[in-house]
């Protein structure tokens, strides 16, 4: 049995959206699930138009807190704090695996336009840049195009699901009108619009949760 820890930026997916932990209780049902929590780094983050060394250290802060505990390996449930996780690797010994690692890595090996649709500013850059540098890994030729259903994720914190739906199935629409081959969400809080986004604009559609708790999950525990 593994003791994995996960760590939060925010209660969105405690309290609100718990589609994270239950895919780990799915996928790896014999496993030892820890959460380590700072609920305000993500609204610090929003706040500050990025990540600033004050986020980066509490994220490093985290980690490292998840190490002591005893955590065999470490899952990022957040996208837009990904730099700061990258950081965070250096100062622990356990692995870490970020959310979007297995979504973004798929995406660009398929290649293409890619759209990013994203309703938290500062997670746009991190997840095209995740992109672009398993695009250039993987020497692949491709155009990524961002976008952001402004506002969508306030309305989602105040309870309001259906606007927060509308709002990024109308933000999907206009980057199908941009040409792309296929959406990335890049936050976990679209995903369960994925199948009716990818039914709605005809293009295959990624979401990071799933992709990523199986990427966990073959990481634990690797094929014989």
């Amino acid at each position: 049995m593994a003791k994995i820890a996960m760590l939060h930026t925010s209660f969105v997916f405690l309290n609100i959206d718990t589609q994270i932990q239950d895919l780990v209780s799915d996928l790896m049902p014999g496993d030892e699930l820890i959460h380590f929590v700072d609920s305000e780094v993500l609204a610090d983050v929003v706040r500050d138009g990025g990540i600033s060394e004050s986020s980066q250290d509490r994220m490093m802060h985290l980690a490292q807190a998840a190490e002591r505990a005893g955590a065999d390996v470490i899952f990022s449930a957040c996208s837009s704090l990904g730099p700061a996780i990258d950081a965070a690797k250096q100062h622990v010994h356990v692995p870490i695996i970020k959310v979007d690692d297995a979504m973004t890595r798929d995406a660009a090996a398929a290649g293409g336009t890619i759209g990013v649709l994203a309703t938290v500013p500062t997670t746009l850059g991190p997840t095209a840049d995740l992109i672009r540098g398993h695009g250039t890994a993987a020497t692949k030729d491709l155009t990524v195009i961002e976008k952001l259903a402004a506002g969508a994720f306030d309305v989602l914190m105040t309870g309001d699901r259906a606007k927060h739906d509308e709002m990024v199935k109308a933000a999907a629409q206009e980057l199908l009108t941009q040409g792309v081959d296929r959406i990335v969400l890049a936050q976990a809080s679209m995903a369960r619009l994925a199948e009716e986004l990818q039914e709605s604009t005809g293009v295959p559609v990624l979401a990071s949760p799933r992709l990523g708790v199986q990427n966990l999950a073959e990481f634990v525990h690797p094929a014989a």
